[in-house]
């Protein structure tokens, strides 16, 4: 495995998948570490050489098997901490329909639900996207230009 930091950052990248049939979201209930029983999204850390949207699709991969056919995907945001070490890329990927995931270990639960009405506890990073009022908005707007597709 090769390290999995570039000049001493860390480089990671989520998704956000969304069902265009039904309006609601994807969420995975980590199994094992530091965020153990708490809800999020799909992804994990990049490996080295790897650009957010590879390392993304890497880990859908890993934690939920065979990739849905994902019909949009737009950056959402780019969280960067306040000493510039850690970077964390949400994408939202559209699909026709829920699916079903095939966890890896890392994960013990899935669900889809409305960003309202999320499981919890929430991993802090998402409950904070969740908690912003421009996200919220991008949020929104990305779901209602679907809805028209």
């Amino acid at each position: 495995m090769e390290i999995r930091t570039i000049k001493d950052r860390i480089v990671c990248s989520g998704a956000i998948f969304y069902s265009k049939s039904s309006g609601r979201i994807l969420l995975l209930q980590k199994a094992t570490g530091k965020h153990s029983g708490h809800w999020g999204l799909v992804g994990g850390t990049n490996d080295l050489g790897e650009n957010s949207w590879q390392g993304l699709q890497r880990e859908m991969q890993e934690e939920i098997g065979d990739i849905p056919t994902i019909i949009k995907s737009v950056p959402l945001e780019t969280f960067v901490s306040n000493d510039n070490v850690f970077n964390f890329h949400t994408y939202l990927c559209v699909v026709d329909n829920e699916f079903i995931p095939k966890l890896s270990s890392e994960h013990n639960g899935w669900c889809w639900c409305n960003i309202d009405t999320a499981p919890k506890p929430l991993h802090q990073g998402l409950r904070s996207s969740f908690g912003n009022k421009t996200v919220r908005a991008k949020l929104q707007t990305i779901f209602d230009v679907v809805t028209l597709i």
